[in-house]
This record gives structure tokens, C-alpha cells and sequence, in this order.
């Protein structure tokens, strides 16, 4: 094996994976700006199909954007619980966002003139959108390593929000980022925390050769 990691970086890899959350409480206060060029440019690094790079990112400095950001997200999150019917009065009572609170506030966007792309797309063109996840988990990772939150906030109507950030025509906001301080991570996903949903066992996930047989996993 060339260039192996240390057994030591191989542990802290895992760690992170292990220890990553969607953050919806953040400590406020500035995020440093050599912490932050480090998250961003984590995210750059992703894989992206067809070397692509679909992704963009809009820094949101402005308090006036950032509460009509909030804004968006709070009628999305009265029409989610309207659509979740008897749940939704459950849902209300989640806490889905720390757009306010957090240090530096982001959104993630698919750019424009992705038609032009067709290597690995032709038949698969959602794989613009798998390449944006792939560069957001990255920061996730790396904030996490960081000892920083993240939060990926994805209720809101594209279209308003792309109105809002004059993001051209064939582009669309696809993540809300929050990133910031935190007084300490929650010990398991918040949503299983609250009772909202539990993490299913993987041997359910798994098969071979075909879909109906299962693989037994550890």
C-alpha cells in the first residue's frame, strides 16, 4: 500500500464520521477566518462526477438576508407541518435550524448551465446534486474535526430563496449552511434524540446480487 495513514489517522477519520451531528445549537460569536477557508476549501476538495464541481457557495454577511432567510425557513417549516398531518404538531416542536445563532451562515446552490455536463450524467442527472452532498459532508467532517458544528438546513422554496440571492437563471439553492461555536455535541442524532426517527440496522441496508438478499453485516 502506498503512502499508508498513520493507525492514529485512520481512528480520528472514523471518529469524525462517528461523531458528526446536524447541529441546530450554536454558542454565538465570529467563526475565525483561517477556520473558515479550511472548511471551504475541505468542501472543494470533494469528488464531483465528471469533474463537474457543481457547487457554489453564497458567504451571507448581510443581517437583513440572514432574518429573510429565517423567514423562508419558517413558512417551509409551517407547510412541512402541514403536509406531515398528524405529525405535524410534533414536528413544531423540533428545532430545525440555528440560523441566528449561528457564527457563519451559508447556502449551498447547484450553479447554472449544468446541461452542458453530460459525462456520467446522461442518464443519471441528479449526480449534479450527489456532488453538492459530497462537498458538504466534507465541511461536516471537517467542522466536526475542528470541534465546530454544522447544521444543513434544507426547508425552504428554492425558487424564493434563488429570488432572494440573485442566483441565475438554471442554478438553485439546494443547503442552508450553519456553522459556529457549540457548548457540547449531542451524544446521538438529534432527530433520534427527540424520538422523531431511529437509525436503522445496516444488515437491512445490505444485499447481494440482488435486491430481496440480504447480507449479514457487522
Amino acid at each position: 500500500m502506498t503512502d499508508p495513514f498513520s493507525q492514529g489517522d485512520i481512528d480520528a477519520v472514523y471518529r469524525a464520521i462517528a461523531a458528526r451531528r446536524d447541529v441546530r445549537h450554536f454558542v454565538p460569536g465570529a467563526i475565525d477566518e483561517a477556520l473558515f477557508a479550511r472548511l471551504v476549501n475541505a468542501a472543494h476538495l470533494a469528488p464531483s462526477v465528471g469533474m463537474m464541481q457543481p457547487w457554489r457557495f453564497i458567504r451571507i454577511r448581510s443581517d437583513a438576508v440572514r432574518e429573510a432567510i429565517v423567514q423562508l425557513v419558517d413558512e417551509e417549516r409551517l407547510a412541512t407541518a402541514a403536509a406531515l398531518g398528524e405529525r405535524g404538531a410534533e414536528f413544531m416542536r423540533l428545532k430545525v435550524e440555528g440560523i441566528r445563532e449561528c457564527g457563519e451562515l451559508l447556502v449551498a446552490a447547484l450553479m447554472d448551465r449544468r446541461e452542458e455536463y453530460v459525462f456520467g450524467r446522461r442518464t443519471l442527472p441528479e449526480m449534479d446534486l450527489a456532488s453538492v452532498a459530497c462537498a458538504l459532508q466534507n465541511m461536516w467532517l471537517a467542522s466536526r474535526a475542528e470541534g465546530g458544528g454544522m447544521g444543513w438546513v434544507s426547508l425552504f422554496d428554492p425558487d424564493k430563496l434563488a429570488a432572494l440571492l440573485s442566483i441565475p437563471a438554471g442554478g438553485k439553492p439546494v443547503a442552508v449552511v450553519c456553522i459556529g461555536h457549540v457548548a457540547q455535541f449531542y451524544p446521538m442524532p438529534m432527530l433520534e434524540m427527540e424520538g422523531w426517527a431511529s437509525r436503522r440496522k445496516l444488515d437491512d441496508m445490505v444485499c447481494v446480487d440482488r435486491w430481496d438478499r440480504k447480507a449479514n453485516v457487522e
